[in-house]
């Protein structure tokens, strides 16, 4: 089993270039920080940003000036209020940022069409809505079987995925519990796919519970091994969500001086995720994550 252990520098060194289109997904659950931030140290530049929800990290990128394009569902910090880095680009005069809307489901169509190797893909959906006349990708086809006109979202292909998972092999076999979005669609429409994971394990580990893989290494490019990389989203099993840091980044993100001074001193004030944690003492003590293991699974014949 070849080894694709990397780290993250080198991960995103390699992997990710000016002008990509870049994804980091994950729902609320596993949205890999870490990856964000090394990407702003590296200072790539003109990317597109693609996610279904873009949080705090598409916020911390686009104030960073990585990006020069979002294509999304929904922005904004969740259960707090608005994206203030996402809405000053988008809101000056010209726009810093260009945006490209979907539905949730439109962006899941999309990384669906891209995964399956198609096109478009066709949904019943936008009827009464008033995405259609703000995104001319999306169109129309009528069905050859019912006559029926149907919305069609075009395929997304990104260049580079990221996914964070709990516990990855050294070839990329990766599995992930707990809540999911659509990091397998987004991993199977990408042409390159970083995964970070909090755990590297040994190769039967994963064969012993193989329902739990949700990407074959095949697909994988490169693995990093990246504790707490996911924070201040969660690892379920390994922390908790930081909501305290949810509702902290409306008022640092809402003054452009205090957003820089936040990146300067937690992102290119740290050479990686090590001293990232350093710097916030206690952290790990009051998220960690208690013991709830599920019942064993019977997989013998």
């Amino acid at each position: 089993m070849k080894s694709k252990v990397v780290s993250m520098k080198e991960a995103v060194a390699g992997l990710v270039k000016d002008g990509d289109t870049v994804v980091i997904e994950g729902f609320t659950h596993l949205i890999c920080f870490a990856a964000g931030h090394e990407i702003i140290r590296q200072g790539r530049k003109g990317l597109t940003l693609a996610r279904l929800t873009p949080d705090l990290i598409y916020d911390q990128m686009i104030a960073a000036g990585t990006a020069k394009k979002l294509v999304f569902s929904w922005a904004g910090n969740p259960g707090v209020g608005s994206l203030h880095a996402f809405r000053r680009a988008v809101e000056a005069q010209p726009p810093r940022l260009e945006i490209e809307e979907y539905s949730h489901f439109g962006m899941v169509a999309r990384f669906s069409a891209g995964c399956a190797n198609l096109p478009f893909w066709v949904m019943r959906d936008y009827k009464g809505s008033d995405i259609p006349g703000a995104n001319p990708l999306i169109r129309s086809v009528k069905c050859p079987y019912t006559g029926e006109e149907l919305a069609t979202v075009p395929a997304l292909r990104p260049d580079v995925t990221v996914i964070h998972a709990q516990r990855a092999d050294k070839a990329g076999n990766t599995q992930i519990w707990g809540l999911m979005g659509v990091q397998k669609e987004a991993a199977f429409a990408s042409r390159k796919v970083i995964v970070v994971a909090e755990e590297i394990v040994d190769e039967s580990v994963v064969r012993s519970d193989p329902n739990r893989t949700l990407i074959p290494g095949f697909q994988v490019d490169a693995v990093v091994h990246e504790p707490w990389g996911a924070h201040p989203s969660f690892a379920q099993g390994y922390y908790d969500r930081d909501n305290d840091f949810y509702v902290s980044w409306d008022k640092i993100a809402r003054d452009e001086a205090g957003l820089k001074r936040y990146l300067d001193e937690f992102v290119c004030g740290v050479k990686g995720r090590a001293e990232y944690m350093k710097k916030q003492p206690g952290l790990a003590e009051r998220l960690g994550a208690k013991n709830m293991v599920c019942q064993g699974v019977n997989y013998g014949y």
